[in-house]
């Protein structure tokens, strides 16, 4: 087996994890599942792997994935959500890594579905996420959303032959309470950066994301799906700043 540590933090995930787990079948001796307060059947099905089931308050993404990262066996990290999974193109190419370089890392290209609809267009098309490091020279900044990896001058980045499926949500209901709790958090990012809102905007914003993912990268070709996706960008922008203009003025007033 490779001698690199699958790191995931979840919660209330039973309707993915354990798709997720079962796709890393014979890829590596040490995963690390990291919960932060699931209260539904989410614990008890990754208790049915040979994984690790850690449980921790949670602290922000960049924080938490951090902490999960500190947690592994090996230096080599692979990070996945709980509604990603690999498919048998990558283990094979992550299986035959020699990992000799700490400052190379690997850049993964994601099928993402809406249901059962894969999303060739549009936001989720074309999507690359570098997912495979080393932690010794690379981790998570301290985002409490929207984090990113803090990669050294000299990274070496490689393209990894095959994919992870990623299954962004079920239904639109569930589509809807994602990116109604993403954009409430990136507020709170964006005023603790003391960046700005203006009713510019919150009117024009909303419409360019949507006209940016639907007509200029194509959304519309996904179809139906496509114009949710768009749709859903729209709503999740018109929030974000929305709330970030009410936080800032709520500052003011106190």
């Amino acid at each position: 087996m490779q001698k690199i540590s699958v790191v995931i933090i979840c919660k209330n995930e039973e309707d993915s994890i354990g798709r997720c787990l079962q796709s890393l079948h014979g890829l590596t001796d040490d995963i690390v599942v990291l919960d932060n307060g699931s209260t539904d059947s989410t614990k008890e099905i990754i208790k049915s792997y040979p994984v690790r089931l850690i449980e921790e308050s949670w602290m922000g993404f960049g924080k938490t994935k951090n902490k999960a990262t500190g947690m592994a066996k090996y230096d080599w990290v692979l990070n996945l959500d709980a509604d990603e999974a690999v498919e048998g193109e990558l283990k094979n190419a992550i299986s035959n890594l020699s990992l000799a370089n700490e400052n190379e890392v690997f850049n993964i290209r994601f099928k993402n579905f809406l249901g059962d609809a894969c999303l060739r267009f549009g936001e989720w098309g074309g999507d690359r996420h570098i997912r495979i490091f080393n932690r010794t020279k690379v981790n998570w900044d301290d985002a409490i959303v929207h984090e990113n990896l803090a990669l050294p001058e000299d990274v070496k980045i490689t393209r990894l032959a095959g994919f992870i499926f990623h299954y962004t949500m079920k239904d639109i209901a569930q589509y809807a309470d994602k990116m109604l709790r993403y954009a409430l958090l990136n507020a709170e990012k964006y005023a603790e950066q003391g960046k700005k809102s203006s009713w510019i905007k919150i009117y024009f914003a909303p419409i360019f994301a949507f006209l940016k993912y639907y007509i200029f990268k194509l959304g519309f070709l996904d179809g139906e799906a496509g114009f949710i996706c768009a749709r859903m960008t729209s709503y999740y922008t018109f929030i974000k700043y929305s709330r970030l203009k009410e936080l800032k003025n709520f500052t003011k007033d106190h």
